[in-house]
């Protein structure tokens, strides 16, 4: 118990800062040209920012994505962001549930209180879930009252963590399993390394519905878990440090296959959600900037925060003519060439 703890906390001080980010790779939504309308034809506050995620509405295509729980300090940040999802009908996700699954701890992983119809996402690795009984996931889900689970796929931070998990076999087997037990949707989830469109076939034959791509091109958790345990994996791990498929690519590999998709990984304004949506994906999810406005003002920072993302979608969305999110996704853009390459033959 002290170390998974621990390793919390690490976390958490690691991705307040700077020094977690992808070093030579970038999330490739920059290679994302929204056409202008000079004549919209809109009124800015009329735009529809609705959209759906997990069979959830949600009023702004905007993810506070997974980012802690299990200690003391994840508490207050937790309770914090998903009263912001709260005021403003956004979603939120917690970081991995396994201190709750495993040890039984609670902190940071009850909400309801403080955002009672707030879109929850919940979260657990693959692995976890593969080693779980039924009553464990049914009784995860229960407690924690979350609208949809998200089972987490981070095979690359995992090797090169010391001590992390090494057999990823049953994977596919444990998303067929939990979305027949659970009755609430199921997300596969990256963490930063993306996912592919052979992932993305492979997990629709499993009756998997939604994703959250977890690109390459934000916070590296192979750099992370590198910073964390030098000693043991450094060699490992700078080798790795910039593993993954970029986030645009992967909302790009992803598209036509019936997937909702939410782009997470480097996303950092209302233009990079708008160019999401704008390949396919239904909302954009950020985590470390939200953190970071956490740390410099509270709850009223990070409520000031989701705010001006917000407006910053609805100005890309008024400069593309688009007046709302379903027409966002049929925009037309041109894609530079390090992303064109990824778009399905």
């Amino acid at each position: 118990m002290p170390d998974i703890r621990s390793r919390k906390a690490d976390h958490l001080d690691l991705c307040s800062t700077d020094q977690v980010a992808f070093r030579g790779k970038s999330t490739l939504l920059e290679e994302v040209q929204l056409v202008h309308d000079a004549l919209p034809e809109l009124d800015i506050e009329a735009i529809d920012l609705s959209t759906t995620v997990a069979d959830k509405t949600l009023r702004g295509p905007l993810v506070i994505a997974a980012m802690t729980g299990g200690i003391d300090r994840a508490e207050a940040v937790n309770k914090g962001l998903a009263s912001v999802a709260q005021e403003l009908g956004l979603a939120f996700g917690f970081g991995s549930m396994r201190p709750l699954l495993q040890n039984g701890i609670r902190l940071g992983y009850e909400v309801r209180d403080v955002a009672p119809d707030a879109v929850l996402l919940g979260n657990l690795g693959v692995v976890q879930a593969r080693d779980a009984s039924d009553q464990q996931l049914v009784d995860l889900v229960g407690t924690t009252g979350v609208d949809a689970l998200c089972i987490h796929l981070n095979p690359a931070q995992e090797v090169v963590q010391d001590g992390g998990d090494t057999d990823f076999r049953g994977g596919l087997d444990t998303f067929q399993r939990v979305v027949e037990l659970l009755d609430v949707p199921i997300i596969a989830k990256e963490t930063g390394c993306g996912l592919s469109r052979r992932v993305g076939k492979a997990l629709v034959r499993r009756g998997v519905r939604w994703v959250d791509t977890g690109g390459a091109g934000g916070t590296s958790w192979v750099g992370v878990e590198t910073l964390r345990a030098r000693a043991a994996t450094e060699r490992l791990g700078e080798l790795y440090w910039d593993w993954g498929i970029p986030t645009a690519a992967s909302v790009l590999q992803l598209q036509g296959l019936g997937l909702g998709i939410i782009a997470t990984g480097g996303v950092s304004s209302g233009l990079d959600i708008a160019r999401a949506l704008a390949l396919g994906a239904s909302a954009g999810g950020m985590a470390r900037p939200f953190l970071k406005a956490w740390n410099a003002g509270g709850q009223a920072g990070a409520l000031q925060a989701a705010r001006e993302l917000l407006h910053e979608v609805r100005v890309a969305m008024l400069l593309s003519g688009c007046p709302d999110v379903p027409s966002m996704q049929k925009a037309h853009r041109l894609l530079g060439p390090n992303l064109e390459r990824w778009e399905p033959a």
